[in-house]
């Protein structure tokens, strides 16, 4: 029987269980904020619908997204895999699948009525996502040749989309919550 080598990445097993916990975490928590949100909204569905639903395809979804690679991440980094080169497979998939996402949410931030993004918006909801998912398919590549360098890019990767979950998701709700609160325009008289 084949003696298993020693992978570089069990030093990273108890990080890895932290931040995978983390994301999986606050992908519950989202939900719950929502729907609490949800709930005090006075808003009829007709006119919530339309504008809301782009928004939130936008700047809301794109969250739940973020918070689930990073959990995605960690569970590729925690497998025992047999070798380096299925690790960094996995991970290149995940990181095509992200930038891939990212220009969906870029065109869909571009799209949208409901609100009109600012530079912040824009560098936190597109720009740094996809540098995240950027260095996630870079690290996968470079993962079976340099396996002590790598994973510190890998977990910076996962950690700027664990924290780009919390930001925007703060941003997020903070939004709704404010908009949320303001009375109704009434419509002016001509």
């Amino acid at each position: 029987m084949e003696e298993v080598v020693r992978s570089p990445l069990i030093a990273w097993e108890s990080f890895y269980v932290i931040v995978g916990s983390s994301g999986a975490a606050l992908t519950g928590l989202q939900f719950v904020v929502i729907a609490i949100i949800a709930e005090g909204k006075t808003q009829t569905a007709a006119q919530a619908k339309e504008s809301n639903g782009q928004s939130i395809a936008a700047f809301g979804t794109p969250n739940i997204v973020h918070f689930c690679a990073v959990l995605l991440i960690s569970a590729i980094l925690s497998a025992p895999w047999p070798g380096l080169s299925s690790v960094g497979l996995a991970l290149g998939t995940c990181g095509v699948a992200g930038v891939a996402y990212g220009v969906i949410v870029l065109r869909r931030a571009r799209r949208q009525t409901g609100y009109r993004p600012v530079f912040e918006d824009w560098l936190w909801f597109a720009v740094l996502p996809l540098i995240a998912y950027a260095l996630l398919l870079v690290s996968a590549i470079l993962l079976p040749s340099h396996p002590q360098r790598v994973p510190f890019v890998i977990g910076a990767s996962a950690l700027l989309l664990l924290f780009i979950g919390i930001h925007n998701s703060w941003d997020t709700i903070t939004y709704i919550t404010v908009e949320g609160s303001q009375s109704p325009k009434e419509p002016e008289d001509q």
